[in-house]
């Protein structure tokens, strides 16, 4: 397996907000009026992004306003954790090994809170993120833990882990 930062030189993946590392690799060139999604003014139709994450880094809970759907390219398994609108925890595994549960690809819907880690004892994980309607960091909230933990006491564990406040 190849070592996180070959990807990072290769790729030319810079310092991500929510940690890690990313470069945009698409941006539809067409675009719609958004305001009735509750957005604020146009968006491209699509937008996508390579994502990677060491070991030592997580995505934080945060929300957009867009569907987001992942997909896996190389290194070990990503955990995608967010929380549905009735309050449960979901948890998607992505990687290459269906046997283990794992997938290559997966959507968190518009909307809801959702965090990522390497798993325990994983070196990376390389993936991709497309965004429709394209990601806009108008349409970007992070969360505060204090407010998380408030929405959904009973995932408190997860909340202290993936937040950084």
């Amino acid at each position: 397996m190849k070592k996180a930062a070959y990807w990072i030189e290769k790729l030319n993946l810079q310092p991500h907000p929510e940690g890690g590392f990313y470069a945009e690799t698409y941006r539809s060139e067409m675009s719609a009026e958004t305001t009735h999604l509750g957005m604020n003014g146009r968006r491209s139709f699509a937008t996508g992004i390579y994502f990677l994450m060491e070991h030592e880094n997580f995505s934080a809970f945060h929300r957009i306003k867009s569907d987001e759907m992942w997909h896996f390219y190389a290194g070990d398994p990503l955990e995608v954790f967010y929380f549905e609108t009735n309050g449960s925890l979901q948890r998607i595994l992505l990687g290459n090994n269906p046997d283990k549960g794992e997938v290559f690809q997966a959507v968190v819907p518009a909307g809801v809170w959702f965090g990522s880690r390497p798993v325990q004892g994983g070196a990376y994980a390389l993936v991709g993120c497309t965004v429709s309607p394209g990601f806009d960091f108008q349409d970007f909230e992070m969360a505060k833990r204090k407010d998380l933990l408030k929405e959904f006491p009973d995932h408190h564990g997860i909340i202290e882990q993936l937040t950084r406040d």
